[in-house]
């Protein structure tokens, strides 16, 4: 038994004893860049594959509040792919999942988002919190010595963190990789040089990557594409050499307090939309309403006739302006949710869900068409600019964390009963709307925030009262 074997069976001894706190030590590495568009998803998911190819077990992170590559990075790794996020999620939540992976894993990758200290919280106080080795992923094009330059002033900005290498991104030749690795300090060596080739970069669309379920074989192609270039460099090896980071788990307040939840959506079933329209979902939503007693049942507003049974029902984000017409064309289905509506029966409605519940959609292609008219008003897409930023939904049943991401907007709509109330400005955030059971708004929540709130939302209790109405109109934009 290797001595990182032995810390997981240690680890999951302590843990099955009730004993507290407990500790597992896994390698670990975020990867992380200067900037957004260096190639990072691309790296991450092929050294993924790699690892996945070689037989070992490889957990993968993705920080911040992203649905689209954490479905990419779970195909690349054949394991689920959970967001961290100091803010949203709170460090207890984000202890607790790293801890949970050192337990199984041989290596955790976590791919930072923007650049390494773009944000707050950001990549870095994140990595600096768990003591996680930085590897910089850089698209090289252009440069060479300045490439070096660039990522010594990375490693010297913060001294609560680590670089442990550089992997060059888009490297052009071999002098092009030698005039690189020449120039980096001695203390950061180049890990790895990826040459510029199309067919190893992932497709991508107006709201980021396209959905990997829409192109699953090509994934695939790319996957072991890019898994051949990183063996060649030996990456794994450098990789898995790393010192183990010791991971913690959080302290018994906070599983004994979701403890204490579990059988608040007992005999609960929420039916869920899960198809090309509507896929932004957090596994992590899933797992908690699961952990709380509710069963879900998972159907298409494009191609089923009609919704389960269940007693309430969860409308994603997603893309419904690129699947208008089959979704007005489905009019069974429409039927019966405005049936389950008007029986007052429990509805969220986010961001893309909140489209389909409108009067019309005019989808990318600036056509028209009708939806559910569960809302009134009228959605259309609005070209490249659009809205952004972490917000808190302040909702009737408590507040709730999430953000919001959409180049829509949403004219004609009644009255808000809220907005959320941003992360770093005082202005209004997203409209927050609430007719008989339905609650809808732009915002995608992260129901580990708060699920006593969430379990009040979804449950067949008594509404609870709104608080005071605020008219302000505010469409989100920072």
């Amino acid at each position: 038994m290797t001595a990182h074997d032995s810390s997981r069976a240690r680890g999951r001894s302590d843990r099955d004893a009730g004993q507290g706190p407990t500790r597992a030590a896994c390698p670990a590495v975020f990867i992380a860049a200067p900037a957004s568009g260096q190639g990072k998803t691309t790296v991450t998911a092929a050294l993924a594959r790699m690892l996945r190819n070689q037989g070992k077990v490889v957990r993968v992170f993705k920080t911040g509040p992203d649905y689209l590559d954490p479905l990419v990075l779970a195909q690349a790794s054949g394991r689920p792919v959970d967001q961290l996020d100091l803010w949203m999620a709170g460090e207890a939540y984000c202890r607790q999942r790293l801890f949970d992976a050192a337990l199984e894993a041989n290596l955790i990758l976590v791919e930072g988002a923007m650049g390494l200290f773009d944000g707050e919280p950001s990549s870095a106080d994140l990595a600096a919190l768990f003591d996680l080795p930085l590897v910089i992923v850089m698209d090289v094009k252009g440069m060479a010595q300045t490439a070096a330059a660039l990522v010594a002033g990375l490693a010297s900005f913060r001294d609560d963190i680590r670089i442990a290498g550089l992997i060059a991104n888009a490297c052009g030749s071999q002098r092009h990789r030698e005039l690189i690795d020449a120039a980096l300090p001695s203390a950061i060596p180049l890990l790895a040089a990826v040459a510029r080739d199309a067919d190893l970069a992932l497709p991508e669309r107006h709201l980021g990557l396209v959905q990997a379920e829409e192109i699953r074989e090509d994934l695939e192609t790319r996957f072991e594409a890019g898994a051949r270039v990183l063996e060649a460099e030996g990456l794994a090896e450098a990789l898995l050499q790393l010192p183990p980071v010791t991971f913690s788990a959080p302290q018994m307040e906070a599983t004994e307090a979701l403890s204490s939840l579990q059988p608040s959506l007992a005999g609960q079933t929420i039916a869920v939309a899960r198809d090309a329209a509507f896929s932004f979902i957090y596994q992590a939503n899933l797992d908690l309403l699961e952990r709380m007693g509710a069963t879900l049942r998972f159907f298409s507003p494009l191609s089923d006739k009609g919704l389960p049974p269940c007693d309430a029902l969860w409308l994603p984000g997603g893309y419904p302006e690129l699947h208008a017409a089959p979704l007005a064309a489905n009019t069974s289905m429409q039927d019966d949710i405005r049936r389950f509506y008007a029986a007052d029966k429990p509805i969220l409605a986010e961001c893309g869900g909140m489209l389909y519940c409108l009067e019309t959609l005019t989808d990318v292609d600036d056509r028209t068409h009708a939806m559910l008219g569960l809302l009134s008003g009228h959605g259309a897409m609005r070209g490249r600019r659009g809205c952004q930023g972490m917000q808190t939904a302040e909702l009737p049943e408590g507040p709730v964390r999430g953000h919001a991401h959409h180049r829509s907007v949403a004219e004609g709509t009644p009255a808000p009963i809220a907005h959320g109330r941003r992360q770093r400005h005082p202005a209004p955030g997203e409209a927050i709307y609430r007719q008989r059971r339905l609650t809808a708004s732009y915002l995608h929540l992260f129901f580990p925030d708060n699920p006593a709130a969430v379990a009040c939302l979804f449950g067949q209790g008594p509404v609870p009262a709104c608080p005071t109405i605020d008219t302000e109109e505010s469409n989100g934009c920072d």
